[in-house]
């Protein structure tokens, strides 16, 4: 494993929209133990491969709920009730923001070993994957923040 290092706000990469991962090889592997790593360097609960520079459709997280998520590709497919809470970003440090999200998600993905998994979430994770989602698609939690 090895450190990335973050991507910032105002770095380009941050705002283009990240390629499907046609399959699950040691190489991905190596990404998402790399993005273990560097998201628990820098006291985060979830990091995706835009934050360090790769256009790849994986995230990890961990919110403390007794599992790390390693997600290829992962895709959401069903969102219900609603929360507004806090959040924050590693690629926009010193910031923080009031954001609305779905209480419940269900997402389905690819795990580390290219199984598929269809995982139903809620309150802090279900938080965590769309914010991770969202650096997939070229968003930040920043544009997402309530006026």
């Amino acid at each position: 494993m090895a450190l990335r290092n973050l991507r910032y706000e105002g770095d380009e990469i941050l705002r283009k929209k990240s390629k499907e991962v046609s399959v699950v090889d040691d190489k991905i592997r190596t990404l998402l133990d790399d993005l273990v790593e560097t998201m628990y360097e820098n006291d985060g609960v979830g990091l995706a491969a835009p934050q360090v520079g790769i256009l790849k459709r994986a995230v990890v997280i961990d919110v403390e709920d007794g599992n790390v998520y390693k997600m290829v590709n992962p895709k959401i497919i069903k969102r219900s009730g609603e929360q507004i809470g806090q959040e924050g970003c590693l690629s926009v440090p010193e910031t923080k923001g009031i954001v609305r999200r779905p209480m419940n998600v269900t997402v389905e993905y690819t795990d580390e070993n290219g199984k598929q998994v269809i995982l139903d979430a809620e309150d802090i994770l279900a938080r965590c994957i769309c914010h991770e989602v969202d650096h997939l698609d070229g968003i930040l939690f920043t544009d997402r923040v309530k006026k």
